[in-house]
């Protein structure tokens, strides 16, 4: 697999040439729009802080690596769970697992400054579509660890079939969500959570294309004109050759894509490097 070629295109355009005190100028103006970015977003975060709650059974089901457990369990003995509701795909290849889903969790690496703050981490996979009895939930489960271990992540990993109404009652499952909760003794309470972009939380690459003069070269944004747009609208920018783009790297590292699934795994079929 190649990263996406942008020699290929005509040159894009380019941004005025100056000198440094124009350029600095400049800039200068843009920061005091992002330091009121920043306030803004601080405001925004103490407001969060102040939210009401809502109490959560603290026994709903889960399933672990060595069984059932319960949300509580997941807590792993810390005040609060930062839980990512992963959209799996039961009974589906790798190449047919969420992009979305792939991409945000890829970012998450280094979880010991949130343990430090008291914060576990996890993922709650969905795997919706499978009727939720104790063989289905296990075998749709035991398909998505074989798919962390694929892509190399470690964080811990659960199940949330056999709870996935009462944990996401009124909202829409099968759409990925970001979810925060807060342990109480042995009470469980859900204080924040959020969905779609709200999820770029988890995210540094596009932050960091934010930054970029081309940004993330995606139809949607406001740029000028003759900027490169390399994913159109309809366009799936999670996704290169056909399958989440963070997967190539895995199968280049000569790593097995077989989740056991109904679906073939691909990891010995041809792709560019």
């Amino acid at each position: 697999m190649t990263d996406r070629d942008t020699t290929a295109h005509d040159a894009p355009a380019l941004p005025a040439v100056v000198d440094r005190a124009t350029f600095q100028a400049e800039l200068d103006e843009l920061r005091v729009r992002e330091k009121a970015h920043t306030r803004e977003g601080d405001a925004i975060a103490s407001a969060r802080r102040r939210l009401p709650m809502v109490e959560m059974d603290a026994g709903l089901e889960l399933l672990g690596p060595v069984g059932p457990l319960t949300l509580l369990d997941a807590f792993e003995g810390r005040r609060q769970l930062i839980a990512y509701y992963f959209m799996w795909n039961p009974g589906r290849p790798a190449a047919e697992q969420c992009e979305g889903c792939t991409v945000y969790t890829s970012q998450v690496g280094e979880l010991s400054y949130l343990h430090s703050r008291g914060a576990t981490y996890a993922v709650f996979c969905q795997g919706r579509n499978v009727a939720v009895d104790g063989a289905d939930a296990r075998v749709s489960y035991d398909e998505s660890l074989r798919y962390r271990d694929f892509m190399g992540w470690d964080m811990p990993w659960y199940s949330a079939q056999p709870s996935l109404d009462a944990l996401l009652v009124g909202r829409e499952i099968g759409l990925f969500h970001l979810v925060c909760y807060l342990r109480d003794g042995d009470r469980v309470f859900e204080t924040y959570w959020t969905t779609r972009r709200g999820v770029e939380a988890m995210d540094y690459s596009w932050a960091l294309l934010d930054l970029t003069v081309y940004g993330r070269q995606e139809a949607w944004e406001d740029s000028p004109v003759g900027w490169p747009v390399e994913w159109e609208a309809d366009e799936d920018q999670y996704r290169t050759d056909g399958r989440p783009t963070a997967q190539w790297s895995r199968l280049d590292a000569g790593r097995s894509d077989e989740l056991g699934t109904t679906g073939t795994g691909t990891a010995s079929g041809p792709h560019c490097h």
